[in-house]
């Protein structure tokens, strides 16, 4: 029995040999060679002053007003415009629920947005924006150039994200709306619970598991936001993110050191984050299921 078992242990193990093998090379060489990389001094447009520098360049990141300044944006990006999703997806998610007639026509129209190119929609939002073709400010009766001063653009680049991603947001709320039975929601109307009640005493509690997953997606897709400000601003006007002070870094200063350093920052800050949230987030789950 015991050889059986050692069997299948051992042709389980050769079965997953392909996929694991696979993963290693696309997504762990990638990042140890970063890493790798972030340890030398190495700028393409200077080759042969290649040198082992130990953890120079995170010193030099971590002290540079360019990193704080580029990790201040991409924060305020990412707590703005994931927290109104939240806010707007929820509503859409309901909509999409509780639709009766035409169901698939209106998620599939919910949808288009989100299925749309995000160099595309940006593209799109850049020139609605414009002062002098654009639609926008015809239809505000405003003269503002929206692009050329930082917080007004910062609410271009918000908007954008949220008219491009809500949709997946309302998406997974409606995964999670599907858990709620529907019996006790009857049984809370029974009861007397007005709608608002049965949503916060009900209907949120119960879809905590869905609620932090999308929150978590989400977060770490607005983290690493790239495409958006590349099409919008560039980075000017004070609004660079830190995938856009990596890619500055890299591609065009050709700084292969700081630019991996920047890299292994952002993947750090990606891991902080979902840790944050899985043992946060995640512990007060358990401890709630525990109670009940």
């Amino acid at each position: 029995m015991n050889q059986k078992k050692s069997n299948e242990r051992r042709l389980g193990w050769l079965l997953c040999a392909p996929a694991v093998t696979a993963l290693l090379v696309v997504t762990a060489y990638p990042i140890l060679y970063a890493l790798w990389l972030s340890l030398f001094r190495y700028d393409l447009r200077f080759p042969e002053q290649r040198a082992f520098i130990g953890l120079d360049n995170y010193v030099s990141i971590l002290t540079s007003e360019v990193w704080w300044h580029a990790l201040g944006n991409t924060l305020i990006l990412t707590i703005s415009s994931v927290s109104l999703e939240l806010l707007l997806g929820f509503p859409l998610a309901l909509i999409m629920h509780h639709t009766l007639f035409w169901r698939r026509a209106v998620r599939a129209a919910t949808l288009i947005p989100y299925a749309m190119v995000t160099v595309v929609a940006a593209l799109a939002w850049k020139f609605a924006f414009d002062p002098t073709t654009g639609f926008v400010n015809a239809l505000l009766g405003m003269e503002q150039v929206w692009l050329t001063q930082r917080w007004s653009a910062f609410l271009v680049i918000i908007l954008t994200e949220i008219w491009k991603t809500t949709p997946f947001m309302a998406l997974l709320l409606m995964a999670g709306l599907t858990l709620v039975p529907h019996d006790l929601i009857q049984a809370a109307r029974v009861d007397g619970a007005n709608a608002w009640q049965r949503f916060i005493k009900i209907i949120v509690p119960l879809m905590k598991p869905a609620i932090l997953v999308a929150v978590l997606f989400r977060t770490l897709d607005a983290f690493r936001i790239f495409d958006t400000v590349f099409i919008l601003t560039r980075g000017a006007q004070g609004t660079e993110t830190v995938s856009l002070l990596g890619y500055n870094t890299f591609i065009v200063s050709l700084n292969l050191g700081l630019g991996s350093a920047v890299s292994v920052l952002i993947f750090i800050g990606v891991l902080i984050i979902s840790v944050l949230f899985i043992k946060g987030f995640g512990a007060s789950l358990t401890q709630g299921e525990k109670a009940e």
